[in-house]
């Protein structure tokens, strides 16, 4: 195919971190780029701006990360203990969500290519900054990360949507925005079904050499939603962007892709109740992650029967709150309410102060179940009763670190973090389970392509992020997603360059 008839070498269909990241690299290749959103400017970004901008991330001590830092001189990091987050812990925390699956080759790739792609990005400008207020607390004049989480992009998600939005553009890029795509365009080469480029609802046809997918899953459908995931998913709330509808997938499938992953399964995390519907446009992107209730590990959870029916402290949580919105939609109802008391309020992620946070506020027990729509009530003061005389006061309590402070012999146990709710003012929050994004995807090769069911590459079809299959089973460990996207969006614009370029010869 001669250049003139191309639209760009490569096409990438979606401007979220993932297919951003594969056009840099696509870019460094030397190959043109056309990105093509569904969206127009103020949605586009895919789910990347509605993140906190976390990024996981293997590393063996804090010289990996000092060169990835946007401020290397801030006075803060002579006392920050950052600690190491080696590839085996990597491995293993991604283990504890396979439901004893062994990992999986993408799994794998994730853990290894972690470090390598944040230190290409790094290299290409971006910067990143220590996670100070979410995921550190003071402890003995340090201050000490915890759960192998330590960065997160300057401007948090919607920084870094617009910092590789502009790197994009500064090296060439072109970024159309309201462009849906509508289909691939498929031609036979020598007996070969070849992708060669998109048409779009418009009935425009983009040529190019190769099309990376990078258009997220279909979390934003509900049908889709139901079918794969259950009726309890018709009424979730979805974080992100409305966008992700399973178009992606849809045109893979026509191009004779394999399903690949658990689409069962996905990102759910404890949300306001009250929160808008993701369409709303009034409300800017980056103001949505305000919506997320993440601090259950500091308080008690009941649902509608008035009892818990999950371990608050089972672990750190970025661990578990990924898979807690779904245990909270499987509840009576799809709700529960979360009860701190005053002695955490210092420890509450700002989510909890944001304005148009949902509560109700007490100086007493009493007065605050009282106030619990659609609660039993008389069972969430037993409930209460019961948690509060189970706490072990003789261990300390600590938020550093697992420590151990549990609620003896209650069912659902309480393992770490349990402090009794005694001290007023007392306040409640409403939550349900927000969806962020599916596990069930596309199977890719090492160079981003996208697999038939026989393991045979679709020739110019690749694809990354919420695409890949396989990377994610029955939940993980908090910011690997956007590293994620990044690490396969690397892979699968370098491997649609290369496609690219052999295609030109």
């Amino acid at each position: 195919m001669t250049s003139e008839r191309l639209a760009a070498d490569v096409i990438i269909v979606g401007s979220g971190n993932a297919g951003l990241v594969a056009g840099l690299a696509a870019q460094q290749a030397g190959c043109s780029v056309l990105m093509i959103e569904k969206g127009d400017q103020a949605l586009a970004g895919g789910n990347t701006r509605y993140t906190a901008g976390a990024m996981r991330f293997a590393y063996d001590s804090r010289d990996d990360l000092l060169p990835l830092l946007c401020a290397p001189d801030d006075p803060r990091l002579a006392s920050a203990d950052f600690g190491a987050y080696p590839r085996s812990k990597f491995a293993e925390d991604l283990l504890g969500f396979n439901d004893g699956a062994e990992l999986t080759a993408e799994q794998r790739f994730l853990v290894d290519d972690s470090l390598p792609t944040m230190q290409w990005l790094a290299d290409l400008g971006l910067r990143f900054d220590p996670i100070w207020g979410r995921q550190s607390f003071e402890h003995e004049g340090r201050r000490v990360f915890w759960g192998g989480l330590t960065l997160e992009a300057t401007g948090e998600g919607d920084g870094l949507y617009h910092a590789e939005r502009d790197l994009f553009l500064s090296r060439g890029g072109e970024l159309r925005y309201e462009t849906e795509m509508e289909s691939l365009i498929v031609e036979d080469r020598d007996g070969v079904p070849v992708t060669c480029g998109v048409r779009t609802a418009r009935g425009e046809e983009l040529r190019s050499d190769a099309v990376v997918l990078a258009c997220g899953g279909f979390e934003s459908n509900t049908e889709q939603r139901v079918a794969h995931m259950g009726e309890e998913w018709r009424h979730a709330r979805v974080r992100g962007t409305p966008h992700n509808t399973g178009a992606g997938l849809r045109v893979a499938y026509e191009a004779g892709a394999a399903r690949h992953g658990v689409y069962e399964n996905c990102h759910a995390t404890p949300m306001d109740l009250h929160m808008v519907e993701f369409g709303n446009l009034d409300l800017a992107p980056i103001e949505r992650k305000h919506y997320r209730k993440i601090c259950y590990f500091l308080g008690v959870m009941v649902n509608a029967a008035g009892v818990r029916f999950v371990d608050e402290g089972k672990n750190f949580r970025n661990y578990t709150y990924a898979q807690f919105g779904r245990a909270i939609l499987q509840q009576p109802g799809g709700f529960a309410w979360q009860l701190f008391d005053a002695k955490v309020d210092d420890l509450l992620y700002g989510e909890y102060r944001f304005h148009d946070a949902h509560y109700v506020e007490s100086k007493t027990l009493d007065g605050l179940i009282e106030q619990l729509d659609g609660v039993d009530q008389d069972q969430a003061r037993s409930t209460v009763a019961a948690f509060n005389e189970a706490v072990d006061e003789t261990v300390p309590f600590e938020p550093t670190v697992l420590d151990g402070r549990s609620a003896v012999g209650l069912t659902p146990p309480r393992s770490n973090w349990a402090q009794r709710l005694d001290t007023p003012p007392f306040r409640a929050y409403p939550v349900t389970g927000g969806i962020t994004f599916t596990y069930g995807g596309l199977h890719v090769d090492d160079a981003g392509a996208v697999l038939r069911e026989d393991g045979s590459a679709i020739a110019g079809l690749h694809a990354c992020g919420e695409l890949v299959g396989g990377v994610f089973l029955a939940g993980y460990p908090g910011g690997s997603g956007l590293t994620s996207g990044a690490v396969f969006g690397r892979r699968a614009g370098t491997g649609a360059a290369q496609r690219a370029r052999a295609a030109a010869v």
